[in-house]
């Protein structure tokens, strides 16, 4: 008799199932590094961090709004004309400024408050015109017979609402460990820029306390920071043997840097004369500080503090020569934001398994 054919099931071996869940995942993870290299080269590429912007006009140039040609900055006769002031927003030591109208946009207009101030003013406007790029605010034009600047207007003011801004319900996505850290590396990466300026070495002066750090600079409406203020930016230049002091009265608190505080003891009165210059590691001193405001309190911030605790206990080192470059705490700020991405993405991977 003809023994008919038995059809024998196949149960996958141990090693073989092994093999398939090692092959998925390897795909996944090529897969996740291959979209997180995607997605982080756009954020470096768009999210303002580069020296130049290939959007931008040329110097002396600008575009406004959605409009795609280049105007010339105005001149003190457009301004006169075409600006139209609408309300007082604000008012420090050097400026007055005006939120105004221009064509049907929204700009602001700074004019200079205290006539003994004007060197700082022409400063600033100076620093204003040498640093346009993606980091600096927008120039719109200028008439330094009037002391005069017309810039661009960013309805969400300075970072000093950042924490109210994100409580807005329409900004309450916006408030994660992921978008407070991109604010820092937004911020650090400001700091590089103007460590290695096409000016030279700037020192970012108007950053005495941390209210004062944050009016400095702005937040965008697609949340990115601009530093907007640069009435003090002085220049260092070690070959020449230049270095700074931010100011001519005597500085105090943690805040700033060991090197900028009185080193002769209180029973020596404060001299300008005898007060030591210092260069643009005040800058990074004062880094953790700023960063610790920018993280916040939100699920997952205390984890990004403490991937960043050795780079910020750097920036602390009393010791200026001991601290790390600004581009050293962006490349650090970069490769955690790189990493906490990957390790939030994994157990996504490790359930698809």
């Amino acid at each position: 008799m003809e023994k008919k054919p038995h059809f024998v099931r196949r149960e996958f071996l141990p090693r073989e199932v092994s093999s398939i869940s090692l092959a998925l995942l390897l795909v996944a993870v090529l897969l996740l590094n291959a979209l997180l290299y995607l997605y982080l080269n756009k954020f470096y590429s768009s999210s303002g961090r580069g020296e130049t912007d290939p959007s931008l006009c040329p110097f002396g140039y600008f575009k406004l709004g959605t409009v795609k040609n280049c105007s010339p900055w105005l001149s003190c006769e457009a301004i006169n004309r075409e600006v139209r002031k609408l309300k007082r927003v604000g008012e420090g030591a050097v400026k007055k400024v005006f939120l105004s109208e221009w064509k049907e946009n929204k700009v602001v207009l700074s004019q200079l408050t205290n006539p003994e101030l004007k060197e700082d003013f022409l400063h600033g406007l100076k620093m204003l015109k040498a640093l346009q790029s993606k980091h600096v605010v927008r120039l719109l034009g200028y008439c330094e017979q009037q002391f005069t600047i017309l810039t661009e207007y960013h309805p969400l003011g300075s970072l000093r609402g950042l924490n109210e801004t994100l409580h807005i319900p329409r900004y309450k996505g916006m408030n994660t460990w992921h978008r407070r850290l991109m604010l820092a590396i937004d911020y650090v990466s400001i700091i590089r820029y103007l460590h290695s300026s096409p000016l030279g070495t700037l020192v970012m002066c108007d950053s005495n306390d941390l209210d004062k750090v944050l009016s400095q600079y702005l937040l965008t409406s697609d949340f990115h920071v601009l530093v907007n203020d640069l009435d003090a930016l002085p220049l260092v230049n070690r070959s020449a043997g230049r270095l700074v002091k931010c100011g001519h009265r005597e500085l105090r608190g943690d805040f700033v840097a060991p090197e900028q505080r009185w080193p002769y003891g209180e029973e020596v009165p404060f001299e300008d004369d005898l007060m030591p210059p210092y260069d643009e590691k005040t800058d990074i001193w004062k880094i953790p500080d700023v960063s610790n405001f920018f993280l916040g309190h939100v699920e997952g911030s205390d984890i990004v503090r403490l991937h960043l605790f050795d780079i910020h206990a750097a920036c602390k080192k009393k010791d200026p020569a001991e601290r790390p470059s600004a581009q050293e705490v962006l490349d650090t700020y970069r490769k955690v934001l790189t990493l906490l991405i990957r390790e939030t993405a994994m157990p996504g991977i490790r359930e698809m398994l």
